[in-house]
């Protein structure tokens, strides 16, 4: 989505921050527009993905476009979550397909280190956008825009239901 043009407002208020990567996967057209910059196979290519993510995160800001903010700082924290759970599960299942339970982690097994040091890129990256001055201008404006708007649909729900 190119951050020129900007989400209708009812779909910008449906947006959720979450809690860490929730909707990450499924909030468009964000997704489709950072999903291809996102990758963590070996370091070299965490900085890469983390350094574009995090130039498409200041384009964002650029544009005024909080959502596109938030979002990458989702894909930032996926990368490090991502590359430390391969970090620590040879494979990168953490649970068990047939009964879901959680497997132990494996140690040594080939790439670990890759992925640690992966994840860790990811993690400066992230701290960064989390704290960006724009950023958390953005989000507490945001959030109170939302509040109100919720608050407002909440009113015409109660009308139209008397």
């Amino acid at each position: 989505m190119p951050p020129s043009q900007p989400l209708p407002k009812a779909q910008r208020m449906s947006y959720r921050i979450g809690r860490g990567e929730q909707g990450v996967l499924t909030f468009e057209p964000y997704k489709s527009a950072i999903l291809p910059l996102w990758r963590f196979k070996t370091p070299a290519i965490a900085r890469q993905s983390s350094t574009n993510i995090y130039s498409k995160f200041e384009e964002y800001d650029t544009h005024d476009d909080f959502v596109g903010m938030d979002m990458c700082r989702k894909f930032l924290q996926m990368g490090m979550t991502r590359a430390k759970r391969y970090a620590n599960h040879a494979g990168g299942r953490k649970y068990d397909k047939a009964t879901g339970e959680e497997l132990e982690k494996s140690e040594g097994h080939a790439g670990a280190e890759e992925k640690l040091e992966a994840s860790l890129v990811f993690r400066e990256v992230w701290e960064r956008a989390k704290m960006h001055r724009g950023y958390l201008e953005k989000k507490e404006r945001f959030r109170a825009e939302q509040k109100e708007w919720d608050k407002e649909k909440r009113r015409e729900a109660k009308k139209e239901g008397s």
